[in-house]
């Protein structure tokens, strides 16, 4: 047979051929033009030889694929604007075309007389599993590595290469609609259960158990081809589909609020696909992928969160020249429920680790935060015991210091107190290795200030956690003035190691990430003292697409920590510096009524027991007189929450806090959640364009104050006609920055 770059193919006794995805100097089999060439080579290949009765289709990884690849996206951006440039009226149809052609290669594939086993021994998401629906049979591996997902929703796109319509018609329309407007990942139990898959066989015998499969005379005809297919539940003209429709597009209008054109075009393709035969269904799909390629969300969400993302944990923005550091100790310093949750995930990631505080019984405390996690994982099958047990043996509960003599990296998670920080790097600095590396996990304190009570200044870094550690992913890599590169690679290489992705700001009072996040607050408290009704302004900003309230988040963070962050400003920076309303009505909370958030079982929310709810504070309408709510413009107060938290991104830009545009979208949604369908904080300027940005801002500043006043950064943008991605190019040349 003929050689491929990226495949093997072996043709066995019994005439099945394996076919072993194997891309060379890749981690991961991703799909490229390249790919999807050979591919259809060997379609073509296996049907012209007559020795070939079948074919089975595996990875040689450890995983399966997980889709397609960045340049390829890039790439279909890259055409689109060319093409609206060059020839814009036959634009649409040259990225339809484009947009059909993996569509139309499984098609192929699934009509191509022999049958096909798609063998999965991993991750399969996205387009690797569209491929693995068009094959005849499909076996997966019974291990917790299978992963088997459709995720295009989360990135603004829908499975538009045969997705939506044969999950459809291989499962009923509910469990299909959820898999497909969540995202959602199944097991390999799971997907069987829902029609997925055939069959899950050990990891030993996944190839034996594919091959069998064709040698028991599986039909090379899909379900769909056959005279008399019915779907799964009866299709469109049922009385069950007439209560699952209207209730489905209720439930995605209630959880999108309309905000992602991809979730809606799923609705439309199964509903449309259904009623009409499979290739007519198939370009029902492939024409709302193409219209949905061509909006802004989904533009924004893939450079983002797909793109940006992978770029970023790829250590972009790691000094060039240093040596990858590869960790054989890390020490963390405060056993509480920050430090405790950074032991947990480095343990996690493999590397041994110290978790020091004051005493045993305190440090002995930390460890067992990890002890529940495991323990929790355990019994949900996500772990098992062997796993469990070697994790916490990595982590290692001590009062000792000298534990850290041999430390790569230390990471302090005491108290935000200068002082006690300072002894804690004094200590540490006293065992600590020449050139090992010193981070702090502050949230409020400026790393150049903490880095006076360091000896090496140059060797310490800020590391900024969020809580909880095991859940959130985004880290802040802050630089305080002295800072040098090393410590940025080292940090950056403890970041990508506990497999979390990084942002790297310059030092100022809040970083990035908490700047933003108390505008939004702020912005809150304004509305509340205008009399806006709390329901109102928690509403509006779900409708805006954030995924909690500013006083819900508010609590969270503790109204109290708010309070504290208040008067170190007005202690550093003046009385100017905070709203005098605000701080009356913090000190109120505070001070007289005790409500200091979640923590307290009192803030903005009351908090009942399990199983009640919690519910907004019914008090909070005694605080300022009441507008009624026909009085309130709700898209106004959609417009002041993104807008009042995107303009401090602005700000960071042109402080030279945050200096990579990828940084600050990707840093406001895994963050605090900034509404993901806009692809982050710059990309929702840039999207609507700047100048319209700043007509929207000073008609905000003229009714709610100067704080919606643009920036001159903005003003001379908008006069130029740029974008943030083009003036601040993260890529150096016009053309990656598309």
């Amino acid at each position: 047979m003929s050689t491929y770059t990226n495949f093997k193919v072996e043709t066995d006794a019994d005439g099945i051929a394996l076919v072993t995805w194997d891309m060379p100097d890749k981690s991961m089999n991703v799909f490229t033009v390249e790919v999807m060439d050979e591919i259809e080579a060997i379609i073509d290949q296996v049907v012209a030889d007559s020795a070939v009765k079948g074919v089975v289709f595996t990875s040689g990884k450890s995983t399966f694929s997980g889709g397609a690849d960045l340049t390829m996206l890039k790439g279909m951006f890259s055409m689109i604007e060319e093409e609206r440039v060059k020839d814009p009226a036959n634009a649409t149809k040259k990225l339809f075309d484009a947009a059909g052609r993996m569509t139309w290669l499984w098609r192929k594939l699934e009509t191509c007389g022999k049958p096909w086993v798609s063998a999965i021994n991993g991750t399969c998401m996205g387009g690797a599993l569209e491929l693995s629906l068009a094959c005849h049979g499909r076996v997966a591996a019974n291990s917790n590595a299978v992963k088997i997902a459709l995720p295009e929703v989360k990135v603004g796109i829908f499975p538009g290469a045969g997705g939506t319509q044969r999950v459809s018609r291989l499962t009923d329309a509910q469990s299909a609609l959820q898999m497909m407007t969540t995202g959602q990942t199944l097991t390999a139990s799971r997907a069987k259960a829902m029609g997925l898959v055939h069959q899950v066989a050990e990891p030993g015998e996944l190839i034996n158990a594919a091959k069998q499969m064709i040698k028991d005379g599986l039909k090379p005809v899909a379900p769909w081809d056959e005279k008399g297919f019915k779907v799964p539940g009866g299709g469109i003209w049922t009385p069950a589909a007439a209560q699952l429709w209207p209730a489905a597009t209720a439930i995605l209008r209630r959880e999108t609020q309309g905000n992602y054109p991809g979730a809606l075009a799923i609705l439309k393709c199964v509903y449309e696909g259904l009623q009409v035969p499979f290739d007519t269904a198939l370009r029902i799909e492939q024409r709302y992928f193409t219209e949905v390629l061509q909006t802004t969300e989904a533009f924004s969400m893939i450079r983002s969160l797909f793109v940006s993302m992978q770029e970023l944990g790829k250590g972009a923005r790691r000094p060039a020249g240093i040596p990858k550091t590869e960790f054989k100790k890390v020490g963390v310093v405060g056993a509480g429920f920050m430090g405790a949750g950074i032991a947990y995930v480095t343990a996690k990631a493999g590397i041994p680790v110290v978790l020091i505080d004051r005493d045993q019984e305190a440090a002995d405390k930390g460890k067992a935060h990890s002890e529940g996690l495991v323990k929790a994982a355990v019994s949900k099958g996500r772990m098992t015991k062997e796993d469990a047990e070697a994790l916490l043996a990595l982590i290692t509960p001590t009062p000792d210091y000298n534990q850290l003599a041999d430390a790569d990296l230390v990471v302090e998670a005491v108290f935000e107190d200068r002082n006690v920080k300072k002894a804690v790097t004094e200590a540490v600095e006293a065992v600590l290795p020449e050139g090992s590396i010193f981070a702090s996990n502050t949230s409020t304190l400026p790393i150049t200030g903490l880095a006076e009570n360091s000896k090496r200044p140059e060797q310490f870094i800020g590391v900024h956690f969020f809580s909880p550690v095991d859940k959130m992913m985004l880290t802040e890599v802050i630089l305080g003035e002295m800072t040098g590169d090393k410590a940025i690679a080292v940090a950056l290489d403890y970041v990508a190691a506990i497999k979390k992705t990084p942002i790297v700001v310059n030092d100022t009072r809040g970083f990035y990430v908490n700047r933003c996040v108390f505008r939004y607050i702020n912005e809150a408290y304004d509305m509340l003292i205008e009399g806006v009704p709390a329901t109102m302004i928690e509403n509006a900003a779900k409708m805006a697409g954030m995924p909690v309230g500013p006083l819900s988040l508010n609590d969270e963070v503790a109204v109290d920590l708010s309070y504290k962050i208040m008067k170190a400003s007005i202690a550093d920076l003046g009385p100017a510096s905070v709203k005098p309303e605000h701080m009356a009505l913090v000190e109120k909370m505070v001070d007289v009524l005790g409500r200091l958030g979640r923590k307290s079982k009192a803030g903005f929310y009351e908090y009942p027991d399990k199983p009640a709810k919690k519910f907004l504070w019914p008090g909070l309408k005694e605080l300022y007189p009441q507008k009624a709510a026909s009085d309130v413009d709700v898209n106004v107060l959609k417009q002041r929450l993104l807008a009042t938290i995107a303009l401090e991104a602005a700000r960071t830009m042109e402080e030279d806090i945050v200096t990579d545009p990828r940084e600050a979208d990707v840093g406001s949604i895994l963050g605090f959640g900034f509404a993901p369908y806009t692809g982050g904080t710059l990309s929702y300027i840039d999207g609507m364009g700047v100048k319209n940005f700043v007509a929207l801002c000073e008609k905000l500043a003229a009714e709610y104050g100067d704080h919606f006043k643009p920036t001159p950064l903005l003003l001379d943008m908008a006069e130029k006609g740029e974008t943030f991605y083009g003036r601040f190019n993260p890529y150096g040349d016009e053309a990656k920055a598309a």
